[in-house]
């Protein structure tokens, strides 16, 4: 007897090949028979007919570093039929730490992604001190994903070098064998790789560049040596992607690439960058796409991470918006919960107090206090979503677009806007990869040989993004319901977030719908799969607060045989492991 059989559903297996109507078996967590119809019994039978079954999808950058402390359902990822996620992404976490550098670590993490600190303090159980002890803390636990982690620059230069690190100083040659010892250590213990961040972008809570940022030549082909050493694997790069020549602390970007290029011809290690497009260099991805390719054709491999969607903030009563600033609005944000605040803003009279005032003085030493002043100064680069899921919104979308419309200020549009839905309406404001307004530049990044899906984000920027939905986002939009330019087939949407996802971290046993394989697979009514309107849930550590986005069309979820979602819904199944490199 089986333990699960799908009956009739119309198979993508992730490799790209044409789907086919099939029963899949599944016994022991794995695989064990494909055919057009399936004899036998079962001890659950899954009616499939008219929907997709995919291989879970595996999702190559989150930071749910902290997270896998006291969650072991992992959303909004695991609501998104992703069965695997990758941790430790440009080069912040939460191992090695020293006794004493918790606080440190929480202000990194909490300024890089914008994470709660109180959440952080009081989730992370600091069970551990050397990587693989996190990692064995990680092991102890069972979760509804699968979890692979990287170690993390930042954290082994704190590790190491104490303040000097966290300053950016150089490293002695001491500091270099020490990191490298470590970065071996970890890779020996299942890390499946090393990341590091460039950018200026990427600071600590105090505004701090993160650790790393302006490390040697020297030093990255020390710790990259180290990761060969203890097996090889990813070494993944936030980079700085700034013009070339000029003043500036960092490299410019043909330098960038071509180290890049050298550190993957030199140590046949997997190098993966992220990239998007920038408003202050709108055709800088091409230039990145082309270099990535050559060093493929030269036999090393160099691939950019990129993104489903444009990669920015939603922009909401509940996080960051253009009246934050205004004394009306702070008092009021005070002393009322959040639903309270909702109703009171709905009111003439507070509206018009609000839309009156000035913007209270900006306190440089609180991050992102300036945010919400400067959203009011760029209404041309902020739409509406409609029902809070139109991530490609039109050029007559954009606020100062339907403020010339309606005869009214910037201001009072977006006022209005952002009462819409009893206040739980949202804004887009696309930072990156929105040039053009549209998804063009994205089509050709994504369907691009040498590029590779990533950017979710999972975990990070709770208060500004639910990115973590992308893997819904790039089957239902990008193979469904695109309406601006070119789609993608269903199998390929599927591949990108399977099998070439799996490849890149070496996956060799999930990925594919295919007999042998672990059975980490999605059944999806594809018809009706649809994101759901983002929203706010205080239900972090400390009463923290994140956005949330959910899904409906997941009919059922498995991983490692195991159903852990069904119609959506968590089953309380916790099959999800620890995977070691």
């Amino acid at each position: 007897m089986f333990d699960i059989i799908i009956r009739g559903g119309t198979v993508v297996d992730g490799t790209g090949a044409s789907s086919h109507v099939a029963d899949v078996a599944i016994s022991g967590g794995i695989i064990v028979e494909i055919a057009d119809r399936i004899v036998g019994e079962a001890h659950e039978e899954i009616e499939a007919h008219g929907k997709l079954v995919t291989p879970g999808f595996i999702d190559i950058h989150t930071h749910y570093d902290g997270q896998v402390s006291w969650d072991t359902l992992l959303e909004p990822s695991s609501c998104h039929g992703v069965t695997t996620v990758v941790v430790g992404n440009c080069g912040v976490g939460f191992a090695p730490v020293r006794p004493g550098q918790e606080e440190w670590l929480v202000q990194l993490m909490e300024g890089v992604e914008d994470i709660p600190g109180t959440a952080l303090h009081e989730g992370i159980s600091w069970e551990w001190e050397t990587f693989p002890e996190y990692l064995q803390a990680i092991d102890k636990r069972r979760y509804a994903v699968d979890i692979a982690a990287y170690v993390p620059h930042g954290a082994v230069r704190g590790y190491v070098m104490g303040e000097r690190g966290a300053r950016n100083e150089d490293a002695t040659a001491e500091d270099l064998a020490e990191m490298a010892r470590i970065v071996r250590e970890a890779r020996e213990a299942g890390a499946v790789g090393f990341s590091t961040s460039r950018t200026m972008g990427h600071k600590a809570k105090d505004g701090q560049p993160v650790p790393g940022t302006f490390a040697s030549a020297e030093e990255l082909n020390a710790l990259a040596d180290a990761l060969v050493a203890g097996g090889g694997g990813i070494f993944e790069i936030a980079p700085e992607v700034l013009p070339d020549g000029g003043d500036q602390p960092t490299m410019g970007m043909t330098e960038e690439l071509q180290w890049m290029g050298e550190l993957a011809l030199r140590t046949d290690l997997k190098v993966t960058y992220l990239l998007l497009q920038y408003m202050t260099m709108p055709d800088a991805w091409k230039q990145a796409l082309d270099h990535s390719s050559k060093i493929l054709e030269q036999g090393g491999y160099l691939r950019p991470q990129v993104a489903a969607r444009p990669f920015g903030m939603m922009v909401g009563w509940a996080g960051y918006h253009p009246f934050s600033k205004r004394p009306t609005f702070i008092e009021l944000s005070k002393s009322l919960s959040l639903e309270d605040l909702k109703k009171e803003l709905a009111k003439p009279d507070v509206r018009a107090q609000i839309l009156s005032e000035a913007n209270e003085p900006i306190d440089h030493h609180v991050q992102f206090d300036g945010l919400g002043p400067r959203l009011s100064q760029i209404p041309h680069l902020i739409y509406a979503m409609g029902n809070g899921t139109d991530y490609e919104p039109t050029p007559e979308m954009s606020v100062k677009a339907l403020a010339e419309a309606d005869g009214v200020t910037t201001d009072e549009k977006a006022y209005d806007l952002l009462n819409e839905n009893g206040g739980n309406a949202f804004l887009m404001f696309p930072t990156l990869n929105y040039v053009e307004e549209n998804h063009d530049v994205i089509y050709e990044m994504l369907t691009h040989p040498a590029a590779i899906n990533g950017l979710s984000d999972g975990g990070a920027h709770v208060r500004m993004i639910c990115d973590a939905s992308i893997p819904t986002y790039l089957l239902s939009h990008w193979a469904r319901d695109r309406q601006r330019g070119a789609k993608l087939s269903v199998e390929e949407a599927v591949r990108l977030q399977t099998t070439a996802t799996a490849e890149v971290l070496g996956l060799t046993d999930r990925g594919r719908v295919a007999v042998g394989q672990r059975a980490d697979i999605n059944v999806i009514d594809f018809e009706n799969l649809n994101l759901m309107t983002p929203y706010t849930a205080n239900d972090l550590p400390a009463g923290g607060r994140r956005l949330l986005q959910s899904a409906t069309g997941y009919v059922a979820t498995i991983v490692n045989g195991i159903i852990t979602r069904r119609e959506g819904v968590d089953t309380g199944q916790r099959p999800g492991r620890l995977v070691r490199a």
